[in-house]
């Protein structure tokens, strides 16, 4: 039996979301893989049991770098303005130093092997945020809202400026970069719509 080389295995995992970035998940394949990372289609079976297997396991250990990074520095204890200021500047750092990943993360969430993924995402920050959301709600710093609309006021305009970032263009094709005033002026219009 071989034995795993970790370089060769990092090497995999970067030309996978490369690709995957560039190409998209549908036309993704093992073969295809191989030869990008110039290695035999059998190395690659040493470390992922087949494609979706590599889908998940790369999409897990993104998701991984994904909530070290989001937790830095950050405590359920907080209080609820600088608890999400800290997770707006921590997303905002990940998303800036790991632009292919972010991208790559996104052609998965829109795949059917995200749902493996998902849960493991789901019960990692849950376990944190969780307790951080119901003590703002207690607090009085929060209103109870169903987590869907929670979640879509308190992170999708960061997400959102983020693409327009990457993209570097906004809707009407001006150009765009993101600033550290543009960042607070919109955390400030979001943690006034989330106030009781």
């Amino acid at each position: 039996m071989r034995t795993r080389d970790t370089d060769k295995e990092a090497l995999v995992r970067q030309k996978a979301i490369e690709m995957i970035v560039h190409e998209g998940l549908e036309g993704f394949s093992m073969q295809k893989l191989a030869r990008a990372a110039q290695i035999s289609p059998a190395t690659l079976y040493i470390y992922y049991n087949d494609r979706e297997d590599l889908l998940v396991k790369i999409g897990l250990e993104v998701a991984e770098d994904l909530l070290a990074t989001s937790l830095k520095d950050f405590h359920p204890e907080l209080p609820f303005a600088e608890g999400m200021a800290i997770q707006w500047r921590n997303r905002m750092a990940y998303f800036l130093q790991h632009p292919l990943e972010t991208e790559f993360m996104e052609q998965v969430r829109y795949s059917p092997m995200y749902a493996k993924v998902q849960v493991s995402i789901t019960s990692k920050f849950g376990s944190v945020l969780g307790p951080f959301v119901h003590k703002a709600i207690a607090n009085g710093e929060l209103q109870r809202l169903p987590f869907e609309v929670y979640w879509s006021i308190a992170f999708a305009p960061l997400y959102q400026l983020m693409k327009f970032h990457h993209q570097g263009r906004t809707p009407d094709n001006n150009p765009f970069t993101l600033t550290d005033v543009m960042v607070q002026q919109t955390l400030t219009l979001v943690l006034k719509a989330l106030k009781p």
